[in-house]
């Protein structure tokens, strides 16, 4: 590859993900800042329509589906993703989904002057519809468009994109910035600003010569993407190869979802994808974003210093990616999956140890934050940097919108189930009784 097909191709990296994948990271962790703001907001909402004071447990479940509805959405995204796919291709998909974005910053940076909660809410539904669709679809698009020997660093990237949209989130969320009593609607409707970005910049680039070849049988049109995106001539092993998949699939229309469960020829990496993306969630990484304030408090950490240590997760999650992009084609997806669940394993009993003990030992509190903070890394040097490439890998042209469908449903389903029962574990298990 020439100097300018890099170039093309980080462009083209850089456009899909900052609309794509970083709005994911980026709509987890700005939530966490306007906490106490919005809880405040309901309870005004509810005085001033119905003169009804809320119990602490009442603004809780209101709150708590205000964040977790972001799931649902998303869950609605991921089923969304793969006939999108196939009807507009992945290059228009991602910028079709803008319209759920633009409308869902639209609606929590009214929600304020409209006295609506419930605005909110829709707002968070749009917003989690974008982040599902394009979770899904911005993987397939960089697997498919990226050299062989850069694929798995190229699509990888989604995930340091992700990490690198949560810190900007926390930032974001800073007092100082926009993370005051005064802002907090600008906060929720910022993220229109990476999906103007990507609109402006994503048409510019061509789309992927895999879906233009196989799915839609354009043989110029792909030589031409390949050619703008290796800024040389097409090598003839690439497009025999792109050649070859679409001879093995001629005649085949792409798999719908519920076919995959019936096909014993893909049953194992079926099985795999939904296990290691119902583990990604099941780890509860991200619920930590979402709560990040409840479980430094249990941590020990003072208020006023909550807001700046929050920063340092998205820091870890975000080096680690890095790092497991630069290691994961020396030491293969097992060994950074499994090593990482299991540091996360071991992190997590430690975690638990020192919650036991912080009461009677005076540094166990630091203890318990080296332990968040080792988690992270953890999950992003494996689970974070590895799960959203493993269907671009294991499934073919046409299987592979089905198998994101169904990894991204069991992916948002698990994370809406953490972030329901995440606040409520909290106070049955009487660890932070100011909830």
């Amino acid at each position: 590859m020439q100097k300018g097909s890099c170039l093309t191709l980080v462009l083209m990296v850089a456009s899909a993900a900052i609309g794509g994948t970083l709005q994911y990271g980026y709509n987890l962790a700005i939530m966490n800042a306007p906490t106490t703001f919005i809880q405040t907001f309901i309870n005004e909402t509810f005085l001033q329509r119905w003169d009804i004071q809320l119990e602490d447990y009442q603004v809780t479940l209101v709150w708590t589906i205000i964040v977790s509805i972001f799931s649902l959405g998303g869950l609605a995204g991921a089923l969304l993703a793969g006939p999108m796919t196939i009807r507009f291709g992945r290059k228009n998909c991602l910028l079709l989904n803008n319209v759920f974005l633009m409308s869902g910053a639209l609606l929590a940076l009214t929600s304020r002057a409209a006295g609506s909660f419930e605005m909110i809410i829709l707002s968070r539904v749009l917003i989690g519809i974008n982040a599902g669709i394009s979770m899904n679809v911005q993987p397939m698009y960089f697997g498919e468009s990226a050299p062989k020997h850069l694929r798995g660093a190229v699509s990888q990237s989604s995930a340091v994109f992700t990490a690198f949209g949560v810190v900007l989130g926390q930032v974001v969320g800073l007092r100082e910035i926009l993370g005051c009593e005064s802002c907090w609607q600008y906060l929720l409707a910022s993220n229109a600003i990476p999906g103007f970005i990507q609109l402006l910049t994503l048409p510019w680039f061509p789309e992927s010569p895999r879906y233009l070849l196989i799915d839609r049988g354009d043989k110029e049109a792909c030589i031409d993407a390949l050619q703008r995106l290796r800024g040389c001539e097409v090598q003839s092993s690439e497009l025999d190869e792109i050649l070859q998949e679409q001879a093995e699939t001629k005649g085949m229309r792409p798999r719908r979802p519920w076919e995959l469960f019936t096909d014993r020829s893909v049953r194992c990496q079926l099985i795999s994808v939904i296990i290691i993306s119902s583990a990604m969630q099941l780890c509860g990484n991200d619920s930590i974003y979402f709560y990040a304030s409840y479980v430094f408090k249990e941590a020990g950490i003072s208020d006023d210093q909550i807001q700046y240590v929050t920063i340092g997760t998205g820091t870890c999650e975000f080096t680690a990616c890095i790092m497991c992009n630069l290691l994961v084609e020396r030491k293969g997806r097992r060994f950074m999956l499994t090593g990482g669940f299991l540091l996360m394993t071991i992190w997590a009993i430690v975690f638990t140890i020192a919650l036991s003990f912080e009461r009677y030992v005076s540094w166990m509190p630091y203890l318990s934050m080296a332990c968040i903070f080792t988690y992270i890394l953890s999950f992003g040097m494996g689970p974070a940097g590895v799960t959203g490439v493993l269907p671009t890998e294991i499934f073919n042209q046409t299987a592979r919108p089905a198998a994101y469908t169904i990894a991204g449903s069991m992916m948002w389903l698990n994370l809406f189930i953490i972030g329901m029962i995440f606040p409520f574990l909290v106070v049955s298990l009487q660890l932070n009784p100011s909830i």
